[in-house]
């Protein structure tokens, strides 16, 4: 299948455990440090960004005057935009970290309600302290995922986003596995016309989650796409429970105040391409 792209690149990001070019780990001051529980966090900053770090992996970054950074976070944000205006009103990201994508749904999808859900309460307190994360939609909640999902009676959700990472060596690490079980369970808390995005470090975890290894599971969405950059090599999935076209996706980010400036100037760089369970 051919790469459908606004501007031709490719892939999508999860983590990056290394820094874009422009904004390495060098060139940015130290803004707040500390060791708690054993484990190492750091927010560094440079001009008006944000970069929050665990145990040397990068997890966050914003920038309030220019939310697009060009990484993993701006391809979270873009299945969203195979919806129309005022169609996604709940969302679900299980994974906060600094609250980057949260910052950037608030921003360009406007929905009614966000939920944050993470494991780290440091996490959360620097969400709010320097990711600037204090918003009356936005219910930040310190939870473990699966448990909370389980426990979860409440009306279902139009997006889930899924960004579940730990660390381990330096590297990041799933604290979920996207296996069929977890597929299913997250399927259960989606909308009748839902999108589910999860954040994938490599094509070949991509390959292995449970859309691909599962036909219960892909039977259950109609459309599928993953998203790159050429900034990291992470894979970013979306799973719709309705029909999705590349130039709804195209036409709504053209649409869309904000975004489709950076598309024009290439702020904005990725490539969305179809998805078709083996």
């Amino acid at each position: 299948m051919g790469c459908v792209t606004l501007l031709a690149y490719t892939a999508a990001a999860l983590h990056a455990t290394s820094a874009p070019p422009m904004l390495g780990r060098s060139r940015m001051a130290i803004l707040w440090q500390r060791s708690i529980n054993g484990r190492q966090y750091e927010v560094r900053s440079a001009g008006n960004t944000r970069r929050l770090y665990t145990d040397g992996v990068f997890h966050s970054q914003f920038n309030p005057r220019n939310p697009l950074c060009g990484g993993v976070w701006d391809l979270l944000l873009l299945p969203a935009l195979f919806s129309s205006s005022g169609a996604i009103q709940r969302v679900l990201v299980l994974g906060v970290g600094g609250g980057a994508v949260i910052h950037q749904l608030a921003r360009h999808v406007t929905p009614r309600e966000i939920v944050g859900i993470e494991l780290n309460p440091v996490h959360l307190t620097i969400a709010r302290r320097f990711f600037g994360l204090a918003r009356r939609n936005v219910a930040l909640v310190q939870a473990d995922a699966r448990r909370w999902l389980r426990d979860y009676d409440g009306p279902p959700f139009d997006l889930i986003i899924d960004d579940l990472y730990g660390e381990q060596d330096g590297e990041p690490l799933r604290a979920v596995a996207a296996n069929a079980p977890w597929f299913t369970l997250l399927h259960r808390r989606l909308s009748a016309h839902g999108t589910l995005v999860f954040n994938f470090v490599s094509r070949d975890a991509l390959r292995r989650c449970g859309y691909f290894v599962d036909r219960r599971v892909s039977r259950r969405f109609r459309s599928a796409w993953q998203f790159t950059t050429p900034l990291h090599e992470n894979r970013v999935a979306a799973f719709l429970r309705g029909e999705s076209y590349a130039r709804v996706l195209r036409n709504n980010l053209k649409a869309a105040p904000g975004l489709g400036n950076a598309l024009a100037t290439g702020r904005l760089r990725y490539c969305a391409r179809a998805m078709r369970p083996v």
